[in-house]
C-alpha cells in the first residue's frame, strides 16, 4: 500500500533520484520540451517549477539557491535571463505534460513535458484570440444588414 508515500521514488536511491531530475530540469530549460515517462515528467514538474518561481526574482541569492539543485550554470544563466521574464506575470504552471503513447520496446508510457509559453504552435492557434465574435454581435450584423436590405426596396 502507498499511504502517505508523496514522493515517486522512480526505482532509484536518492542521490541517483535527485541527480536524474537535476539533469532532466537542465535539459528541460534549455530545450523547452522533452520527452520522457509519464513517471519522470510528472516528478519533473513538481521539482522544476518551485525553480522557475524563484527565477522571476533575479538576485544572487535566489540563483544560487536554483544553482544548488541544477547545477549547470548555462541552465540557470538561460532560466534567468529567457524563462523568468517570459513567465513573469504567470501565477503558476509553467509547464505542460502531453501523454504521447507507449514506448515501443517496453511498453512505457510516455509524455512530453514542455515549458507552456515556449510552444509557439499553441500560441499561435490561442482560441481567446481566435474567437472574436459573439452571439450577440451577430444578431446585431442581422439587424443592421434587414434595414439596407429594405431600403433599395423603398424606391
Amino acid at each position: 500500500m502507498r499511504h502517505n508515500k508523496a514522493v515517486n521514488h522512480l526505482g532509484r536511491k536518492s542521490g541517483h533520484r535527485k541527480a536524474l531530475l537535476a539533469n532532466m530540469a537542465s535539459s528541460l530549460i534549455l530545450n523547452k520540451r522533452i520527452v520522457t515517462t509519464v513517471a519522470k515528467a510528472k516528478a519533473l514538474k513538481s521539482y522544476v517549477e518551485p525553480l522557475i518561481t524563484k527565477s522571476k526574482e533575479d538576485t544572487t541569492h535566489n540563483r544560487r539557491i536554483v544553482f544548488s539543485y541544477i547545477k549547470d550554470k548555462n541552465a540557470v544563466a538561460e532560466l534567468f535571463r529567457t524563462v523568468a521574464p517570459k513567465v513573469a506575470d504567470r501565477p503558476g504552471g509553467y509547464t505542460r505534460v502531453l501523454h504521447l503513447g507507449f514506448r515501443q520496446g517496453d511498453a512505457a508510457d510516455m509524455a512530453l513535458i514542455e515549458l507552456v509559453d515556449f510552444n509557439e504552435a499553441a500560441l499561435a492557434s490561442d482560441p481567446k484570440a481566435a474567437k472574436k465574435t459573439t452571439r450577440r454581435s451577430r444578431a446585431k450584423k442581422a439587424e443592421e444588414a434587414a434595414p439596407a436590405a429594405e431600403a433599395p426596396a423603398a424606391e
